[in-house]
């Protein structure tokens, strides 16, 4: 299964990145970790990760979320992962990433989270 991005604007200051497929160790989960760098080195200061469409991650593709969740804090900004579900929600429970990012069931509610400020 091919690991495919699409980055949108859903208002001004929100920025979406959509990940589908796998997001596993290899060339395609560098190539993401970097375009999200890039984003936010451009400026990006509100990060919606956007999960819905993940089939399976592994613990690469964990660490990766996490040290993008770093990387965007240390620039001042702030990120949601939203639509976690199956397989990803139970990997994100046993590592409890919550506890690093926060996690929003889906894209409204974490464009709400950001815009609350919270």
């Amino acid at each position: 299964m091919v690991t495919e991005t699409r980055t949108r604007q859903i208002e001004p200051d929100i920025t979406v990145v959509e990940i589908s497929g796998r997001l596993s160790l290899g060339n395609s989960l560098l190539s993401v970790e970097n375009s999200i760098r890039r984003l936010v080195d451009g400026g990006a200061r509100k990060l919606i990760i956007d999960l819905s469409g993940l089939n399976a991650i592994d613990s690469s593709g964990i660490g990766m979320l996490v040290s993008t969740s770093g990387y965007i804090e240390q620039a001042g900004g702030r990120m949601r992962l939203a639509g976690a579900h199956g397989s990803i929600a139970k990997a994100f429970q046993m590592v409890h990433i919550e506890r690093i990012a926060t996690i929003e069931p889906d894209l409204d509610s974490a464009c709400r989270s950001l815009k609350a400020g919270a």
